[in-house]
């Protein structure tokens, strides 16, 4: 795994750190874009791996929760702890009053513990949170102060890691695989990978804050019919492909600029060759960077964006994931190639795993919920996320208004017909709007929201 790039630009200051005792370290533990530089390398380290969208809001979650249990622990007045209010999380340890703790830094470590825990190779960050722990304590943090930071953020850890193992992650790695059945309209692997169905058995993990993957059922999708022209499923795959044939430059854009795949494999005559780029949720936790810079949020505050974040759309995923697999349609490739064009390709690649619903469009939705909680209506930003992957970035008004062209970008990148966009944003907005009217989190938001 490559070294964090923050740590190579920094490293100079371990080596020049001023001896003197002061309060100099908490320039950098309180540092918000620390928080932030250590969730961008969680993401590099997801897109590097392979880990699926849905695995990925995973792994995000576990480290977002430890290091939001750490803040509340530490800042009570302001944050309420999420035990009781998760699915099985009970109790979380509080700390020791009577102690020096530094939160910030002890949330930082938990995340850090976790990261490592669900998707770091084990040991990963040993020299980096070693080489931190060094840092502060040549810029004035006591011994003692660093021994009690590391104790709190390892005992919150230990807690969260095994609460996570009781969410039947596990079980669902050895589940019967995906059974294909060749009927028109149910969905079949799809070119150029022709990868088995991705996570079939992901309404089987625990929920946070919905009651059961099934609590928001959308309606069934059109039923599939190709002979009569004026059926809504003909009507809805006509409209795609009249669409994917005369796509403009904007329209392009926006698809690719929403594309997160992944892994994308490009084929060239025998020659094949993978593309990485973040997924979904890693799309959308770089958001909140982005907000929270603007916003000027402190590190609590930070911490929290990126938490309720992680946990929307972590539920999120599972309420789409439950339907992909109760309808299992057909993507629209399958459909054209079969009844109208041999040749015909989407824009985009189409990912591994039933049509109905749109789990990109789902998610968006719901986090364009959650962070207008946090953020509030109307925060416009610019998305600068992409510009890596050498994609322009984009402006929105709104969360809801990023949501929103999400939306259309799927329907334009020919992965998904535009009913199951519109059906997934709506649904994605029922999920956002259970999650922030049930949890509490921030109080000075639960007092005004709640």
């Amino acid at each position: 795994m490559k070294k964090l790039t923050w740590l190579m630009l920094t490293g100079i200051l371990v080596i020049s750190a001023c001896k003197e005792k002061s309060d100099e370290y908490k320039a950098i533990t309180n540092d918000p874009l620390q928080f932030s530089n250590v969730v961008y390398e969680l993401n590099s380290v997801v897109m590097g791996n392979n880990f699926s969208p849905i695995v990925a809001s995973r792994n995000y979650m576990y480290a977002s929760v430890a290091a939001y249990e750490v803040i509340a622990g530490g800042y009570p007045h302001k944050y309420y702890s999420l035990a009781g209010q998760l699915n099985g999380l009970d109790n979380v340890p509080q700390p020791d009053t009577s102690k020096i703790i530094n939160y910030e830094f002890a949330s930082f470590l938990a995340f850090c513990n976790l990261g490592e825990a669900v998707t770091f190779p084990a040991g990963s960050m040993t020299e980096y949170t070693d080489s931190l722990k060094k840092m502060v304590l040549g810029k004035g943090m006591s011994t003692e102060e660093l021994k009690n930071t590391v104790a709190y953020a390892d005992t919150v850890s230990a807690v969260i890691m095994e609460w996570s193992k009781g969410d039947n992650y596990a079980s669902t790695r050895s589940a019967p695989k995906f059974t294909i059945n060749d009927v028109q309209g149910r969905w079949v692997p799809t070119p150029p990978a022709y990868s088995s169905a991705m996570e079939p058995h992901w309404h089987k993990i625990r929920p946070l804050v919905l009651d059961s993957a099934n609590q928001f059922i959308p309606p069934p999708p059109p039923p599939f019919n190709m002979t009569d022209t004026n059926s809504l499923y003909y009507q809805e795959v006509i409209k795609l492909k009249k669409a994917g044939d005369s796509l403009t430059d904007e329209q392009k854009h926006i698809a690719n600029f929403w594309d997160d795949n992944p892994f994308k494999l490009n084929v060239s005559g025998h020659f094949m060759f993978g593309t990485k780029k973040f997924s979904p949720p890693g799309h959308w936790m770089s958001i909140v960077g982005i907000a929270a810079q603007k916003a000027n949020f402190d590190y609590a505050k930070t911490v929290y964006a990126y938490a309720l974040t992680a946990i929307t759309q972590f539920d999120a995923f599972i309420q789409c994931w439950d339907e992909k697999y109760r309808s299992n349609y057909a993507r629209p490739e399958t459909v054209i190639n079969q009844f109208l064009d041999a040749d015909w390709q989407p824009l985009l690649q189409t990912p591994p795993f039933p049509e109905y619903t749109c789990g990109h469009s789902t998610v968006s939705s719901a986090n364009a919920e959650a962070l207008t909680f946090v953020f509030g209506d109307n925060f416009s930003y610019t998305d600068t996320s992409e510009l890596e992957f050498g994609i322009a970035s984009r402006s929105f008004e709104s969360f809801r208004h990023a949501a929103d062209e999400n939306n259309w970008a799927r329907f334009y990148g020919g992965i998904h017909f535009h009913n199951s966009c519109i059906v997934s944003t709506e649904f994605g907005r029922k999920v956002g709007d259970f999650i922030v009217g049930k949890l509490k989190m921030e109080k000075e938001n639960s007092i005004v929201n709640h």
